[in-house]
């Protein structure tokens, strides 16, 4: 119990952390933007890998991505012990690299990289690993969140499809790489793993 309460204050802390970047943000004019945000296919805009979750373009920006990484994150804090670190690493690193790679000439920011990257992954171990309480996480985030692929789609002005495809193909790949072992609190004494 004490170390989903400490993966659950990660996630807390992980998005209080992206609101108080919003509000330096906002103060500087957006100017973390062009500094950290991830340009493809320029030097100085690779470090944006790994920061472009951290930035946004607004408020509302910042609110859309929230509740989906709040909900995601937290089946991923529920059902998945020691693979979280993996798991972001493989969906930050493949999934911001393929952008930084073959992305359109923009600044790319946003954690929705992250959003898709966390649904390809819950999608794909259901698949993956095939056990009830994967395959419920699966289908719980297909119900919630499956409007969300038709983000993938080029075409919608201001919106890095790139990183939502991508974002969420390095789900899938880190699916299909990690191993997780799927954690049942317990209830009553009896373990349910």
């Amino acid at each position: 119990m004490r170390a989903f309460l400490r993966r659950a204050a990660t996630l807390a802390a992980f998005v209080a952390l992206l609101w108080a970047v919003q509000v330096v943000n906002w103060i500087t004019g957006y100017g973390l933007n062009p500094a950290f945000g991830l340009i493809p296919r320029q030097l100085d805009g690779l470090d944006g890998v790994v920061a472009m979750p951290l930035m946004h373009g607004s408020f509302a920006h910042l609110m859309a991505n929230t509740p989906p990484l709040l909900v995601m994150g937290g089946l991923l804090v529920a059902t998945t012990t020691r693979a979280l670190l993996p798991v972001n690493a493989v969906v930050i690193g493949l999934g911001g690299g393929l952008v930084w790679l073959f992305g359109s000439s923009a600044i790319h920011i946003g954690a929705s990289g992250l959003v898709f990257g966390w649904f390809g992954f819950l999608v794909a171990r259901g698949f993956v690993d095939r056990s009830p309480i994967t395959l419920g996480a699966a289908l719980l985030v297909g119900v919630l969140y499956s409007s969300i692929l038709w983000g993938v789609l080029p075409g919608q002005p201001g919106v890095s499809w790139e990183a939502h495809l991508f974002g969420a193909i390095a789900g899938a790949v880190a699916a299909s790489l990690v191993r997780t072992h799927v954690h049942v609190p317990r209830l009553g004494g009896v373990d349910l793993d």
